[in-house]
């Protein structure tokens, strides 16, 4: 097998289906591991690798690499709604009175809703414009769980205020055991912290054609929420990473950072990968190793890997004290890879392996981290400032942080 030539459409991925593609990664990374273990093996020989060998290695590594970039692809087109072809019709008045005012600017039958106390209209257009119905606002947070990457990972709360505000026990809430009539001995008092998490709001501003909006045939439901996931999701995967929680969510990088053995409510522990900018040249699966059990056993049990494919194509190199490769593919269609048996979630905003860099998180963020959407998402539109486009000015209120300082932990790309 001879890397990319033998690795049949690595670099066609559009010609094959979801299947093959995915027959596509597996073969490649079996061309990896082939050329990977004749690098290895060189500089055990030779204490360096010949110059073809590397280029081979880093060729078959971005070909995995686009090959599982176009499975997420196909994913995530399965998901996507479409503007043409069979209408998804909105059974009730509401997602009819949105339809016109979406096309023709016709706002009288969401202010005739409005005074019938209709929760559709519960801002007027002086307000920030209108909230769009229930099923496209459920139709946008279920494409925002699939591109988001943390948001996949991490806990959603929807809240009706302005902020999100959560007692949260330090140490534990206290607990004990006792027979049916045996006396309750008092507990300790818990230690408790309040974390609150402002909405702050994360907005788009699609356009459309007239032409397009007067044509029946294009569910302007379903065009709303296509033209504005992308935009969030980019916006949002940014701040959960390392927003600094000023007109944005706080992301987890942004928290203050402690080597772990010194760790402390409200910050971050990490440990080092053992070299600047790159894992220790000596048993640097160790070091991930170390980062998989940093964190308690009760957060390990679900926990995440979180990095940017840079770092996740560096990782597929290294193998084990046994031998095996520690990075494995999905093993099936719509799966993630697996690095020490966890999942791997990839994130592009983490940033690249570099001198002090936190490159790597790992833990449970289903318990670390917390994401607050404020019920509503609203739409105003304004033929006005574009022409002869028309803007759709659509607002989403989010908030997120850190809400379980215990559940996630960092690799700092540092000797010390």
């Amino acid at each position: 097998m001879d890397g990319l030539g033998s690795a049949p459409g690595a670099l066609e991925v559009k010609a094959f289906g979801r299947g093959d593609a995915l027959g596509a990664v597996m073969e490649a990374f079996e061309a990896f591991k082939e050329a990977n273990d004749a690098r290895l093996g060189e500089i055990e020989a030779k204490l360096a690798a010949d110059v073809v060998t590397v280029e081979k290695v880093d060729r078959i590594n971005r070909a995995i690499t686009e090959q599982k970039a176009a499975l997420d692809r196909m994913a995530l087109e399965r998901l996507r709604p479409h503007g043409g072809g069979e209408r998804v019709s909105l059974p009730d008045e509401r997602g009819e009175a949105f339809a016109a005012y979406v096309r023709k600017g016709d706002a009288g039958a969401l202010a005739r809703l409005e005074l019938k106390g209709d929760q559709l209209t519960a801002g007027t257009d002086a307000e920030g414009g209108y909230l769009v119905p229930e099923e496209t606002e459920r139709r946008i947070d279920t494409l925002l769980g699939e591109v988001s990457p943390i948001r996949a990972i991490a806990t959603v709360r929807q809240i009706a205020g302005q902020s999100f505000r959560q007692p949260v026990s330090r140490n534990g809430f206290a607990s004990g055991w006792a027979s049916e009539t045996g006396a309750r001995v008092q507990t300790d008092a818990a230690d408790l912290s309040l974390v609150e998490f402002p909405a702050m709001e994360l907005y788009a501003m699609p356009a459309a054609t007239q032409s397009l909006l007067d044509d029946s045939l294009v569910d302007v439901n379903a065009w709303v929420a296509e033209e504005v996931q992308h935009a969030f999701a980019v916006q949002e995967g940014a701040a959960f990473v390392d927003g600094d929680g000023s007109g944005k969510p706080k992301g987890f990088l942004a928290y203050t950072k402690v080597a772990d053995a010194s760790w402390a409510w409200g910050q971050i522990g990490f440990v080092l990968s053992g070299a600047a900018g790159a894992f220790a040249a000596s048993d640097p699966v160790d070091r991930l190793i170390d980062l998989a059990y940093a964190p308690k056993q009760i957060y390990r049990a679900n926990g995440s890997w979180v990095m940017n494919r840079a770092t996740e194509a560096a990782i597929r190199k290294l193998k084990d004290g046994e031998g095996n490769y520690i990075w494995q593919p999905g093993a099936a269609a719509g799966q993630p890879a697996s690095l020490l048996g966890y999942s791997v979630t990839e994130a592009e905003d983490m940033p690249d392996m570099a001198a002090n860099a936190f490159s790597i998180a790992f833990g449970d963020f289903r318990r670390g981290y917390l994401i607050a959407d404020r019920q509503g998402i609203r739409v105003l539109r304004d033929p006005v400032s574009a022409k002869p486009f028309v803007l759709f000015y659509t607002t989403k209120r989010v908030g997120g942080g850190v809400q379980n300082f215990e559940a996630i932990k960092l690799m700092k790309f540092a000797a010390s």
